[in-house]
């Protein structure tokens, strides 16, 4: 096992692109760490970089105490799980397992005392002489997993492994991702778009946008105390409110709309010297409270109404705005079209600057 750090790792292609401008973190011995941002922002290439199956423009890259930038791919002792399970499909679950270590000479009871350990963990014991046509999707994913952990290597990297999963498998082979390393302990690297996935699967998570790093923490402190809009927004469902108003702090503090209407933000804590200037707040769906009309708070209309048994989202136009408010499942649904009163619990607003969308902090 060893830790990954990266410092100013930077990737240009020869047309120009940059896919990666400056990342630099560490991943600790042992730890899960999840890469996550939408399509395009450069975490696949990131990954790959450290799988060597990228060159790097700049930078370093240590695997331990290592420098590997010009280090083969193969001798780097990382193994990869990629999006497509990649299955011979000539060959026999256990045939698929041990194959990379016969390529590397290992001794024949060697993989298979492997072999058997993987399928024993990944619970494939009882299908090691199917071949992969004869397999759920599910099934397949473990294979591939297991393949990459029979080679018991310092490093697991892994791009977007549920991806071609649905929904429900996709929640079992999360928990099932976390069981393994939780028994395994090693360094694992984690690629995908899907915040659940990163919030869930992630010690700590790097949010990517446009090639560069945004924030790396754990879940409950990128979500309770992000830097700035994008991953305020990006991480969370149904996503952060964002209502944009004037400051109003002797009679406040309070967010004034262009309509004159205004939210009470009781409780926040705001400089003085900051009344009058228009902001961005943030406010999660759990920290909004939507109530009948006719009663003190902000003026709402009700746009659209998810039912989702345990929980309710109701989805309103606040002075023009989108809003979602999150109620419990059980609480008497407002009807589409209806005039509401909202308020919110202001110790939990966060306020953004509306030009460049960094986090306020006074």
């Amino acid at each position: 096992m060893a830790s990954v750090s990266l410092e100013q790792v930077r990737k240009e292609y020869p047309n120009g692109h940059v896919a990666v401008e400056g990342a630099s973190f560490e991943v600790a011995d042992g730890e899960r760490l999840v890469l996550v941002g939408p399509s395009g922002c450069g975490k696949s290439t990131l990954l790959r970089m450290i799988a060597g199956l990228e060159e790097i423009s700049s930078g370093a890259l240590r695997i331990g105490d290592r420098v590997v930038n010009d280090v083969a791919p193969k001798d780097r002792d990382i193994a990869m799980v990629f999006q497509s399970y990649a299955l011979y499909p000539h060959m026999s679950v256990a045939e698929n397992l041990g194959f990379g270590l016969s390529l590397r000479r290992v001794a024949t009871a060697e993989i298979r005392r492997r072999v058997e350990d993987a399928a024993r963990m990944l619970e494939l014991d009882k299908v090691l002489d199917r071949k992969p046509g004869q397999l759920s999707g599910g099934q397949r994913q473990r294979v591939a997993l297991g393949r990459a952990l029979v080679r018991e290597p310092q490093v697991f990297l892994l791009d977007e492994p549920l991806s071609n999963l649905d929904a429900k498998l996709r929640a079992v082979m999360r928990t099932e991702i976390a069981r393994i390393h939780a028994s395994l302990g090693t360094t694992m690297i984690y690629v995908t778009h899907d915040q659940v996935e990163a919030m869930t699967l992630g010690q700590r998570i790097a949010v990517l946008l446009d090639g560069k790093l945004q924030q790396i923490d754990t879940p409950m402190a990128l979500y309770r105390d992000p830097a700035n809009l994008f991953v305020a927004t990006f991480l969370g469902s149904p996503a952060m409110n964002i209502l944009q108003g004037r400051l109003d702090l002797p009679t406040g503090p309070r967010l004034v709309f262009n309509d004159g209407s205004m939210l009470d933000l009781v409780g926040a804590t705001i400089p003085g010297d900051w009344h009058g200037r228009t902001v961005k707040v943030g406010l999660r769906p759990e920290h909004m409270v939507l109530r009948d009309g006719g009663g003190q708070g902000t003026p709402a209309t009700v746009a659209v109404v998810e039912a989702l048994g345990s929980e309710t989202f109701a989805h309103l136009s606040v002075a023009g705005q989108a809003s979602v408010v999150r109620m419990a499942g059980e609480n008497a649904m407002p009807i589409v079209g209806s005039a509401m009163t909202l308020s919110c619990d202001g110790r939990h607003a966060l306020l953004f600057d509306p030009e460049n969308g960094q986090r306020m902090r006074g």
